[in-house]
């Protein structure tokens, strides 16, 4: 498997200790619709989340948080679009963005975005 492969569910998978650990209930990893894709679909009271993740083990392309261009967050809005319609029963959305940076010694680095918009 490619590195950037497996550093990609590395980073889904510490990202769902991370949000449980906040209190989330994960929904769903990875949910489809056509050509859209979420990596988290999580609730915290009242609210679904819809969370981007991005991992990386270098900054030679810049922060993880910088990889997650206007066109994925639009793709992910419409992915919303489409899940709040399946499940009429969430009033309230929420976006965020949570960056994982692994460095050299394993160690994770994190920075939750909560509430983006485009």
């Amino acid at each position: 498997m490619a590195r950037h492969i497996s550093t990609g569910k590395l980073g889904e998978h510490l990202a769902v200790e991370f949000l449980n650990k906040k209190g989330f209930t994960i929904l769903h990893r990875n949910w489809r619709y056509k050509h859209w894709e979420v990596d988290i679909i999580a609730s915290l009271q009242d609210v679904v989340h819809f969370v981007e993740v991005k991992t990386r083990r270098t900054k030679k392309y810049g922060y993880p948080e910088e990889g997650v261009s206007r066109k994925k967050l639009l793709n992910v809005m419409a992915a919303a679009e489409e899940f709040q319609y399946q499940h009429p029963e969430w009033k309230k959305i929420q976006f965020d963005i949570l960056s994982i940076f692994i460095d050299s010694e394993d160690k994770e680095a994190y920075l939750f975005i909560e509430d983006v918009y485009v």
